[in-house]
């Protein structure tokens, strides 16, 4: 790795409720545009989360709204228990949470208690929106998008929402009745919504992803495999994974492993790579993200809308596993797109055995001419405008014409 753990978060309190403090650079390599105590900035609040799918897109249009003109301002609203509780203050993003659960699989039993929390989750963002007066507020989905987006339409403030699958959330399916504007990643997505006010962006990325994109960083000149199952990890890949190493014991000497296991698998990852001799690295969640797909050769990982995004941003070689209980099995779907461009190989979970998986790993390591065309097909697949294009939308929404181009610096 470069030079420095990539579990490490920077400073940063998520419950200040402060404006967005100003990074020093905005992940991409770009010289900020300075900062300014002018007050005249246009207020975002982005809510929703939960899971990397929903918060990474948010940190995305984050950076380039903060980009646009550094007078902006930026809040996060999300739950306690999501993963915007780690994330965005570590990346100096303010954060103000609400007690609110989703209702989706919760049964008879917990639903109604469930119920009962939307009319304070209502209430405090209320209180939120009157704080902050923002010009706009994005749900990005997950619980906390719903009451925040929904208070915020009450109001009368300019409301959108950023879809990242093809097949929509419950809570944006919601809220996309209401909303101003509706940004969505596929295609296949816009006929959920109403035509006029949606638009087909792709999904944002973070601008960490967007520097050296296809640039491999080499720690050392060994065979760098990067495994991870999303930002709660998975268990399938973990224990397959395990299973694979019993046929790679030949190549131990050749290769080294980066993977994020969840907080469950942790403990039980990193015993079976040292107890089978393996270099690895093993971390329950991993914030530098970039710097990990920089230093692998090849990814292991799911198929969901925000990974895929961010290997086609990157130009990466991916195996992909899709989860097999996805909704309307669209992990599937964002796989095979990869699968037929030559820039993925698509393994289904079903059936896959450590035996099967170490020979797809073997292969590729022997080979790699054929990682080298996966990553110009994949690189070719790659929409790093999305983020540009949702502020764009957000800002027109706001009668606000800020340029792509920072205000008082260079992009």
């Amino acid at each position: 790795m470069e030079d420095k753990r990539l579990d490490k978060q920077h400073p940063g309190d998520p419950q200040t409720a402060a404006p967005a403090s100003r990074r020093t650079g905005n992940g991409a390599g770009e010289m900020p545009c300075g900062p300014s105590p002018d007050p005249r900035g246009v207020g975002m609040i982005i809510a929703g989360g939960g899971t990397g799918g929903h918060l990474f897109p948010g940190i995305a249009i984050a950076e380039e709204f903060l980009r646009r003109d550094p007078t902006n301002r930026v809040l996060f609203i999300g739950t306690e228990r999501g993963l915007e509780k780690k994330i965005p203050g570590g990346l100096g993003f303010p954060l103000r949470t609400l007690k609110v659960e989703g209702l989706k699989g919760r049964g008879p039993v917990r639903i109604p208690a469930s119920l009962l929390k939307i009319p304070g989750g209502l209430l405090a963002s209320f209180r939120i929106l009157r704080w902050f007066q923002p010009a706009v507020v994005v749900g990005v989905g997950g619980y906390a998008s719903g009451p925040a987006v929904l208070a915020a339409r009450m109001m009368g403030l300019k409301t959108a929402i950023a879809e990242q699958n093809a097949f929509p959330g419950l809570t944006n399916r919601i809220l996309g009745r209401f909303v101003h504007r509706i940004f969505v990643t596929f295609e296949a997505s816009a006929p959920w919504f109403p035509a006029g006010r949606t638009r087909v962006t792709g999904n944002p990325i973070r601008a960490s992803f967007l520097a050296n994109q296809t640039k491999t960083v080499r720690g050392d000149s060994r065979f760098t495999l990067l495994i991870f199952g999303g930002s709660q990890g998975a268990h399938a890949i973990n224990r397959i994974v395990m299973d694979a190493l019993d046929s790679l014991g030949q190549l131990k000497e050749q290769i080294r492993f980066l993977h994020q296991t969840g907080e469950k698998d942790r403990e039980m990852v990193a015993g079976a790579y040292r107890e089978r001799g393996f270099t690895a690295e093993v971390y329950p969640f991993i914030v530098d993200m970039a710097a990990a797909y920089r230093a692998a050769d090849l990814l292991l990982c799911r198929a969901g809308a925000t990974s895929i995004a961010e290997i086609t941003a990157g130009g990466k070689a991916a195996v992909l596993i899709p989860f097999p209980f996805a909704v309307n099995d669209h992990q599937t779907q964002n796989a095979e797109v990869l699968a037929r461009a030559g820039a993925a190989e698509m393994i289904p979970e079903k059936g896959l055995d450590g035996r099967r998986l170490a020979a797809v790993i073997e292969r590729l390591m022997r080979h790699p001419e054929e990682i080298k065309q996966m990553e110009t097909a994949s690189a070719s697949l790659g929409n790093i405008r999305a983020a540009a294009a949702i502020v764009d939308g957000c800002l027109e929404l706001v009668g606000d014409r800020q340029p792509t181009e920072c205000r008082g610096g260079e992009k």
